[in-house]
Parts: structure tokens; sequence; C-alpha cells
């Protein structure tokens, strides 16, 4: 069987370049872990093939892992559509990225064994998490990829800002997987099992189940809905939870484009659409999925708006298309969710590489005040950015039209108070969307030069190693949404997915998409083309009037370009606080009593010690008299006692 082969031929190229490349050279390194993403590549998608053509789903059991009483794991890889998609996805879009990392880390003077070592064990990870057939097995991916993007990020360990950032990812993913934690916890306690065979029929049977807390009563299931749900927004990034994905930056494009287009931040959007036959009986956890989805990709897109660093810009891009995936999903529309975490898997790429092709071109010049102009200097670059822009935008035909314009839909037809919030807050996002991915292509590639013009003399296309990728990617950005969608939400959806994603009786959103009123269809577009058009007006046809409009609203101007000032306020709310209750733990509860109690002690026997020493004389009349002394003493005590 093909679809295991997908799944661990990464983790032997991540071993062989990890443990061996000091000894066999960062080429032959570099080549074992490309060789096993290829081979992931053809297997992952060949996998997901024939499943669509008729294949039996089911679940691969690889041996027992885990026995602790009535605490039962078994190691099993979970074969039907929502792991195939994901595995064809995850891999062929790994690959890619892999082949462009030779060309984009090419002058690096650090081991490259070891990044590929970590691309690889990332991709690795991912594959675990979307293929586990149960949760303490999804636990072990959703853990690994957090440890690889603290590893990635923190890659050029050298720069003080990748080492904060890393520690950033790192620590603010260990807040949010607490609570998800807690629900697998509260799962084992209400269900006897960890087993999705087990967890999945047994749901509806559970609906009614309550859950004490504090003397408040709660139902289980919704209990264990949020939970799960916070642990999804710290993978994802979500309101609140965002801050670590800007700051991941900081680390090698490469790791930038993995980890939002194809790992880590689509754990979150996984996690709801696997666990959808326990979310279906936990409505008002969905509700708050919604809120939070929709109001993250109307917050994300304002913030990505007023940013000036290139690939901050489609970082918070990424946060906000996140964003519509839990809107979509929490009004019920899994499918369209995972449909446009497929398509955005395509065109997130193709603008982080991009983007990486753009800092490579300007000798590692990330900042687009001083870009402009480029088109003549680097065109593929500047073509394959322009589709992936179309495509974020929802333009027909591009692939984010059809699952973009899907989700919007979804919201609107779910008919409910929460879903015309998000419906208005994700069509004013596509508005803010389609102005700053415009903005981002005037600022660089149009309009009059900026740049350095000794940065300019050196700028030139990037080479071949890395435009290939760009060019299949940009295929994908294209023609995805054309080529999935009737499979994903469209006539045959239901046999598409054969139970893989489950949708309750009364849920009928994705049919209801085929009778939304025609504005409501239109509308994306519409407010797409205006964003368009705002942008071209501000950065090509009027310049100036960015500045006069920073200027006259500069309040506002410099609450967006401050990202809201949410690090502040963590800063001033969590961070401070701990830096100063840590020292007060260490100067008075380390330093002053658990070392100085004993150093204390230390020092008042030394000290007796030396006075003890000054009666030492060496005559030995003193010490014969202190001796008749002590007689006289004792016969006295003696005396008296009688």
């Amino acid at each position: 069987m093909i679809f295991p082969i997908a799944v661990f031929a990464p983790l032997a190229g991540a071993l062989v370049s990890g443990l061996l490349g000091r000894a066999i050279g960062d080429k032959a390194a570099m080549s074992a872990s490309i060789l096993g993403m290829v081979i992931a590549a053809i297997c992952g998608p060949l996998a997901f093939f024939q499943l669509v053509a008729g294949a039996d789903p089911g679940v691969l059991d690889l041996g027992s892992w885990i026995e602790a009483g009535r605490f039962h794991v078994e190691w099993a890889l979970r074969y039907d559509t929502l792991s195939a998609v994901m595995v064809a996805m995850v891999s062929f879009v790994s690959m890619l990225i892999h082949i462009y990392s030779i060309g984009y880390m090419g002058h690096e003077t650090n081991p490259k064994y070891r990044f590929f070592a970590y691309l690889s064990l990332f991709t690795f990870a991912m594959l675990m998490l979307v293929t586990a057939d149960n949760l303490t097995q999804l636990f072990f991916g959703w853990e690994g990829v957090g440890l690889c993007s603290y590893l990635l990020i923190g890659y050029w360990y050298d720069r003080p800002a990748a080492n904060a950032a890393a520690i950033k990812a790192f620590v603010v993913n260990r807040v949010a997987d607490l609570p998800f934690a807690v629900g697998l916890a509260l799962i084992f306690f209400k269900f006897g099992s960890l087993d999705f065979g087990v967890i999945f029929p047994a749901a509806a049977q559970h609906a009614a189940d309550s859950y004490t807390l504090f003397g408040t009563t709660f139902p289980a299931l919704e209990v264990i809905g949020f939970l799960l749900f916070i642990g999804a927004m710290g993978k994802s990034a979500q309101l609140g939870f965002h801050v670590w994905l800007p700051d991941a930056m900081e680390g090698p494009t490469p790791v930038s484009a993995l980890i939002h287009a194809a790992t880590m931040v689509t754990a979150g959007v996984f996690l709801m659409a696997r666990m959808s036959p326990l979310m279906e009986y936990a409505p008002t956890a969905l509700g708050f999925v919604t809120f939070i989805g929709a109001s993250t990709a109307l917050f994300a897109a304002t913030i990505g708006c007023a940013q000036n660093d290139i690939k901050r810009v489609i970082a918070y891009s990424t946060c906000s298309q996140l964003g519509y995936m839990f809107a979509a999903a929490g009004v019920g529309a899994f499918q369209a969710s995972i449909f446009h975490l497929i398509t955005h898997a395509f065109f997130k790429a193709l603008l982080f590489l991009s983007a990486g092709s753009v800092i490579h071109a300007m000798s590692d010049e990330q900042d687009m005040r001083k870009m402009g102009g480029l088109a003549r200097v680097i065109p593929i670059t500047c073509t394959v950015m322009w589709i992936g822009n179309l495509a974020l935008a929802g333009i027909p035909p591009f692939a984010g039209s059809y699952s973009k314009d899907a989700i919007i839909s979804a919201t609107y037809a779910a008919g409910t108070g929460i879903g015309i919030y998000a419906f208005i807050c994700t069509v004013l996002a596509a508005f803010l969307t389609a102005f700053y991915s415009w903005r981002l292509l005037f600022m660089t590639f149009h309009g009059k030069s900026r740049a350095d013009h000794h940065v300019l003399e050196h700028a030139h296309e990037s080479p071949w190693v890395m435009l290939g990728p760009l060019i299949v990617l940009s295929i994908g950005a294209i023609f995805a949404g054309w080529a999935l969608d009737n499979w994903f939400i469209g006539a045959d959806w239901q046999h598409f997915w054969n139970g893989a994603i489950f949708n309750a009786p009364n849920n009928h959103v994705i049919e209801n998409l085929e009778h939304v009123p025609a504005w409501v269809e239109f509308a994306p577009l519409v407010f797409a083309l205006l964003g368009i058009a705002a942008a071209f007006l501000m950065y090509i046809v009027n310049p100036l009037l960015p500045v006069r409009l920073a200027q006259s609203f500069n309040g506002i101007y410099r609450f967006v370009l401050n990202k809201w000032y949410f690090d502040e306020l963590y800063n001033t709310i969590f961070v401070q606080p701990a830096i100063r209750l840590s020292r007060l733990f260490w100067q008075v509860g380390d330093a002053t009593i658990i070392d100085g109690v004993p150093n204390g002690l230390a020092e008042l026997t030394t000290d007796g010690s030396r006075q003890v020493v000054k009666i030492q004389t060496g005559s030995l009349a003193v010490y014969a008299f202190v001796m008749l002394i002590g007689v006289v003493v004792l016969v006295g005590i003696f005396m008296l006692s009688r």
C-alpha cells in the first residue's frame, strides 16, 4: 500500500540528513531529504486518487503503542478522504519547498543538512497529525510540528530576533496546548477512549451529558469543543493567539512558506474538520468558532494594509485566510473550510516563495518602501506573484474565487445571527485583502523605483531551481479551485467525502450554497475589485495620497501599523509581571533563601571555628590551668546536685 510510504518517506529523509549529514556532507544529505519528499509527493496524490477512484477507506494498524491500565493506544494510519487529501497536499507542496530551498539556501554558511532535516521532520510530523486514527497520535504530530517550527524559526540561531521569535512561537503554542490537553482528558473521561472509532459513533449518545466545574454545570461536549478550539487557535494563530505568526518571519523564507501553506497553521483547521462528529453537537462552541474566525479575518486584514515588510504582509494574509476557514467550520461548512485550506496552500506557498525570490534578488531587502519597478528586473517572479495575488483576492477563475466565495456564501446560507456577522466581516475582509495584495504588487513591482542603486545593480532573476516550483504552484493557484470544486462542495460532495466529515441531520449549509441570492455570490468579487481600484488610485495614480491619509488619520494609522498594540498589551499584562515575579523568585527565593541559608550557616560555622582556634596557644601551663578549672567546676556541680 502506497499510503504509508507517503507518510514515512519524509521521516527516512530526515533521519539520513539529520543523523548522517555531517558524515556524508550537505549535498548528499540534501539529496536524501529531497528524495524522501519526491517519493512522498508521488505516493500521496496517488493514494488520494485511488480513494477517489473507488478504493475502500480504512485503518492501517502498525502495532500497539501505549498500554497503561485501561488506556490503550494503537499506532495506526487513518485512510479516508480527509486524510488522503491532506497527505496529497502536504507532501506535494512540501516537496516543492524543499526543491526551492536548494537555490534559496545556496549561500548559507550554516550546515544545510540540518535545515533540510528539520524541513523533512516538519513534514513528517504534519503527516502523522493528519493520518492519526486517535487523538493521542494526533497530539504527537501536534506537538511535533510545534517543535519543528521552533527549530526552523530559530534556524539562524546567531540572530537574537530569530531566537526571540522561536521562543515566542513555542510559548504561545504551549499556552494554547494546555486547554487542548485538558480537552483530550475530558474526552477520555467521557468516552473511555481517544480512538476516533470509539468517539465518533458515540458522540450523539453523549450530547446531553453535562460536566460540573466549581458548582456550575456545563454541557460536556460544549466544554470539550471550546477546549479543542482554543488549542486550534494557538496552532492556527487566531485572534489573541496570533502574535507569534508575524514574528515567525525571522526564519528563512522556505520555512515561512511551509508553516503558512502546508503545515502548522493548517493543523487547527484540520482538527475542526476531523472532530466534526463531536463539534456538530456543540453549537455554542461552533458559534464561538465562527465569531473568532470572522473577527480574525477582518482584524488581520486591517493590519496587512499598513505593513511594509513584504513577508509580514503575506503573514497577516495567512492569519486572515485562516479566519475564513474557521468561519466556515463554525457554520457547519467543514467541506468549504478544507476546500479553502487546499487552494490556499497553493497560492500562499506561491506568494511566500515569490517574496523569497524578491528578497533573493534584492540582496535580502524586505522593506517594500525600498523597492518599486522590479517588474522589469525580475519579470517571471512578478508574473507568478500576480497569479498568487489574483487567487488570494478571489478573482475568477483563479483558485481562491471558488473556495473563498463558497465560505462567504456559506456564512450567509447558515441563516443565523452569528452567520450574518461572519458574512459582513468576510466581505469587508475581501475588500481589504484585495487592497493590501495590490498595494504589495504596486509597491514592489510597479511605479518608480525607490531601491538603492547599488542593490539594483546586483538585482537578478532567481535560478530555475527556485523558479520551477513557483511555476508549478502558479498552475495550482489557477486551476485547483476549478478542479476540486465539484468534489469538495459541488453536486458530488457527499460521495466524495464518504463520511470523512460529518454533518448533523439539521445541517444543510452545503446544500443551501446553491440557493443564496445572486448579490451574495457577486458581493466578494465587487468588493475585491473595489479594493484593487483603491490600491491603484493610492499607489499608482496618486502615490502621495497614502502619505496624506496617514498624516490626516495618524492615530488610526499608528494603531494599525503597530498591529493594534497587541504585543505592547501582552508585554504589560503578561511578560513584565512574569519577569518581575521571576526576578523575585531569583533574588529572594533562590539567592536569599535557598542559597543564603546554607551559605549563612557555613559562614557562621567558619567564624565560630576561627574564634575557637584562638584558644589554641600551645602553652602546657595554660592547658593545665584550664583543665584544673574544669575539674573544679565539675566537682562544684556534683556537690551542689547532692
